[in-house]
């Protein structure tokens, strides 16, 4: 999600609409938002053979900070003593007709022709090598979501390596230390929101649950290609602050600033979309956990595995079968309430580290989390429903589990598990052997997010992205960050390259992506570990390339 326009300056708004649109507007894909900036791939700082050149690569780091290339990157690399096999993979990001189900049809941008990618199996311990062959008309990247990995394979371009150009490759090469759920998508623009993005499972070769089969599931919002839409021509019109016309639904909602709230107001007319296409407000959700402010997209299909409700995704298994669920939120601006009917969740991992087990009914992911989760399957057909947090009642994702006879669940069904408060990652306490140790920290960066929907000006500090405004941190700190949301707004925080104990406390679940709730306060510790030059961002793609993205770099 590199922010390559500035966002659109405010504007005064009256009765600014209450979240947003499914932007339509082809026209405005491939805009000049995600211009392709080099002739091939390279490393940021580094030359990596023929075609690395162009002006996407950033300099060699300024300022004392560690390069991504650098000499401190490459000891750290080592230092991970790789020693199990190596596995080698080719991708190809394209453009391709893809099958959601019940004989509806998209074209989109995706890793090869299903929907999520092929999904990647790693050994912890070993070494991963991905070759990604750009097909694309756009320049685009690969970020390992999650990954304690080497500085110069994060896949940030403009910070971390070049833009990989259309037509050009780039092999991504790097020690995989950690076990876990984990997930890759590309870091270019708002691409995330189309087709790109496929599981990264790795596994711990000392496995220590006891389960007879694994579910992947995979949640995801989906507008790419549905009546022309795109998420490029969806961020124009978020930062046109929707072209509302007089007689257009809405009511009182985001100001530009902290303390604006958002009213109940009832649905009108939706505005009309840039390019005089469809457009879909979403109007007046709410979320007893997030918020009245859920999301800024109304999303026309919600989907589990790539596919909708109306012709879901189903997994076999037998009665009695103890069943590992690996579950990844890919959305690009969607909480996903996900619960098993008939079942209740162990909780064992959250974002790919082991937590002292807890039970739950339903489990709440903001966008970037992931959560393991054991059952044991009874005998029947089941619903695994995801609802789209506070996006209204019809807004749901589902797929089924199959141990027996019986009918199928329906896109309405809702399970008795879906009531009550969902379980959040502030309930979980790290599994012992990966607690954080008790520190004192030896640095605190504070970090206030700002903005809000009228100037679409989103924000960390008041400051749009720039790769050269820099947090430093030093190599062997204990970290603090303190995040101050004084927006309405809910977002999800994620980390590269490391993972944070949440709370600033050492039994703090291990987590590397995690809610701030609105007007509230997050913090978390961490190790300065890793060194290089590391993004910490909002997960929400819209937020994000709009400009709530900020670096942590280390000092030399």
């Amino acid at each position: 999600m590199r922010s390559s326009a500035s966002p659109s300056p405010s504007r005064p708004w009256s009765s600014p609409s209450r979240r947003a649109v499914l932007g339509a507007g082809a026209a405005l894909a491939g805009s000049g938002l995600l211009a392709a900036c080099s002739g091939g791939s390279g490393m940021a700082g580094m030359d990596h053979g023929a075609g690395a050149t162009g002006k996407g690569a950033s300099s060699p780091a300024p300022g004392g900070y560690v390069d991504p290339a650098g000499a401190e990157v490459q000891a750290a690399e080592a230092a991970r003593k790789a020693t199990g096999p190596l596995t080698e993979v080719r991708l190809t990001a394209t453009a391709t007709p893809l099958d959601l189900g019940a004989g509806r049809s998209v074209r989109s941008w995706a890793y090869g022709d299903k929907l999520p990618g092929q999904e990647v199996r790693v050994t912890a311990g070993g070494t991963l090598a991905l070759a990604l062959a750009n097909n694309l008309p756009e320049a685009t990247s690969l970020h390992w979501h999650g990954l304690a990995l080497r500085n110069d394979m994060d896949g940030v371009p403009g910070l971390t390596q070049r833009d990989i150009a259309p037509g050009g490759s780039f092999t991504y090469k790097f020690a995989v230390p950690h076990p876990g759920t984990y997930w890759f998508h590309p870091h270019s623009g708002v691409q995330q929101d189309r087709g790109l993005y496929a599981p990264l499972i790795v596994e711990d070769p000392k496995e220590p649950l006891s389960y007879d089969k694994e579910w992947v599931v995979v949640l995801d919002d989906w507008l790419d290609g549905v009546d022309g839409s795109t998420p490029d021509a969806v961020l124009g019109e978020l930062r046109k602050g929707m072209n509302m016309s007089p007689g257009g639904g809405g009511h009182s909602g985001h100001g530009s600033g902290s303390g604006s709230g958002s009213g109940s107001g009832s649905a009108g007319t939706p505005a009309p979309a840039a390019s005089g296409g469809p457009s879909r407000v979403l109007m007046g959700g709410v979320s007893e956990v997030l918020g009245n402010d859920p999301g800024d997209v109304a999303y026309p299909h919600y989907l589990v595995n790539g596919r909708t409700p109306e012709d879901p995704s189903v997994f076999t298994a037998r009665p009695g079968d103890r069943i590992r669920l690996r579950i990844i939120n890919a959305g690009g601006d969607t909480a996903f309430r996900i619960a098993l009917g008939g079942h209740e969740f162990t909780v064992t991992h959250t974002d790919g580290f082991p937590v002292e087990h807890a039970a739950a009914r339903s489990l709440l992911l903001g966008m970037g989390e992931r959560y393991d989760v054991l059952v044991t399957a009874g005998d029947g057909v089941f619903p695994l429903t995801a609802l789209a947090e506070g996006k209204g009642d019809a807004a749901s994702a589902l797929a089924v589990l199959r141990t027996g006879a019986g009918a199928a669940p329906t896109a309405a069904t809702r399970p008795a598990e879906l009531s009550g408060r969902p379980l959040t990652a502030d309930a979980l306490k790290a599994a012992e052997p990966v607690a954080l140790a008790a520190r004192e920290p030896d640095r605190t960066v504070r970090i206030k997010l700002t903005g809000g929907m009228a100037a679409y000006d989103w924000a960390f500090d008041g400051k749009p992205y720039a790769p050269d405004q820099r947090h430093p941190v030093k190599a062997g700190e204990r970290v603090r960050l303190e995040f101050d949301n004084s927006t309405t707004m809910w977002h999800p925080l994620h980390l590269h390259g490391h993972t944070f104990a949440l709370g600033g406390r050492p039994g703090g679940a291990r987590k590397d992506t995690a809610v701030v709730l609105p007007n509230g306060k997050l913090t978390v510790d961490f190790d300065a570990d890793n060194p290089g030059l590391w993004m910490v961002h909002c997960h929400n793609v819209y937020h994000a390339e709009a400009g709530m993205m900020t670096v942590l770099g280390y000092l030399r």
